[in-house]
């Protein structure tokens, strides 16, 4: 069988994609798997990095404004998605799927309406409560719509053809060894943040201020992804200069980007990071006590609706950049490390909501829906 991977841009529409192309490998050892991309930098290091065939379709996104450069912005993005129909109906015909899957991203658009037009089986999956523009303009031709959090059918064209699956999860995170023995082999908590792969240059400033906080203090232990542009090293050298000190403490580590995320996230006491829908599913799986601090960069608001579901579920604190201070986010903190309970209660809700077999129901669902499979 042949299987159809469309995903572009972040990380938060390539891991789910990875996630169910894998469970696909592993049920369907000799099934061909294929991934189109827009030609996305983190496109080209994770998939190829994952195993797995990519070609690109260039393809851009809307502009929003009305300036003479938006303008012209969005003329190209027209005649790219024109180009992009014609590449993606020769792509499809030549490789021949018995089923599409999309996972957010402009470059789902061309291909998948392709697909739907070429009647073949398409499904569709958003990871945030509130649908892109993609996913929403696909809702009305494909055959299903998977969502990430209940209660929000109705968001689509077509209510009926959307199914509550939750968000697939990176390898590792629905089955993490050992996480007791690490959180019960350290003396203090563990605090882990980040902000995404690249970071983020207001909430690095802040962390500074709340890491010197701790180091003078030393409440408890930190670990900081600061982002691959820079600003780890930024950061080091800022708290040098305020702590006075050549070396930073032991109960601090600044590292670019977390590798080993699933095991330094098993480990964690408390998560603070952003509400991006694939961030949003790992914590709740693993059960994690959260402060959330929605990016408020993202089209929609996308990431501050995530962030109330989860709040109002009980599993996280959501907390507005501009509301914060490095003072009162240090006393949020200590305050929530010295309560157990109240630990114990966020971690419950977390999984309450987490969705543990969203991975294998989903190949379910794409498998049933292929003609002729048994």
């Amino acid at each position: 069988m042949n299987f159809l991977f469309v995903c572009g841009g972040t990380a938060g529409h390539i891991n789910p994609a990875l996630a169910v192309a894998s469970e696909i490998r592993r049920v369907l050892p000799d099934s061909r798997i294929l991934f189109v991309g827009a030609g996305k930098e983190l496109e080209k290091r994770l998939i190829p990095r994952a195993g797995f065939h990519l070609v690109n379709i260039r393809m851009s996104g809307l502009k929003r404004g009305f300036s003479p450069e938006e303008l012209v912005y969005n003329v190209n993005t027209v005649r790219n998605l024109s180009t992009a129909g014609i590449k993606a109906e020769k792509l499809i015909r030549r490789f021949s799927p018995d089923a599409v899957i999309g996972t957010g991203g402009y470059i789902c658009y061309p291909v998948m309406r392709k697909a739907a037009q070429l009647g073949i089986p398409t499904i569709v999956h958003e990871s945030n409560a509130v649908p892109g523009l993609t996913t929403k303009l696909l809702s009305a031709y494909v055959d299903k719509v998977l969502i990430s959090f209940p209660g929000l059918e109705d968001l689509y064209r077509r209510p009926d053809r959307v199914v509550f699956t939750g968000t697939p999860v990176r390898g590792g995170f629905e089955t993490v060894p050992g996480e007791a023995d690490a959180q019960k082999e350290r003396e203090k908590p563990l605090v882990v943040s980040f902000w995404g792969s690249l970071g983020a240059e207001h909430m690095n400033e802040l962390m500074t201020g709340f890491m010197k906080l701790n180091a003078e203090r030393r409440l408890f232990d930190h670990i900081h992804a600061a982002g691959r542009s820079g600003g780890a090293a930024v950061m080091k050298n800022r708290l040098k200069q305020l702590l006075s000190s050549e070396e930073l403490p032991e109960c601090l580590e600044i590292r670019e980007y977390i590798d080993d995320m699933q095991s330094v996230m098993a480990s964690a006491d408390l998560v603070m990071c952003r509400a991006g829908g694939s961030t949003l599913a790992e914590i709740t799986v693993l059960g994690k006590p959260a402060l959330l601090f929605p990016s408020p960069y993202v089209t929609n608001n996308q990431q501050l609706e995530n962030a109330k579901q989860i709040q109002k579920a009980g599993g996280a604190i959501m907390i507005r950049e501009n509301d914060c201070t490095v003072e009162s986010l240090f006393e949020l903190v200590s305050s929530l490390l010295g309560s157990p309970d109240k630990l114990k209660e966020m971690s419950q809700a977390q999984r309450s909501i987490g969705a543990p077999n969203a991975t294998g129901d989903i190949v379910a669902l794409i498998l049933n829906g292929v003609p002729g499979n048994p």
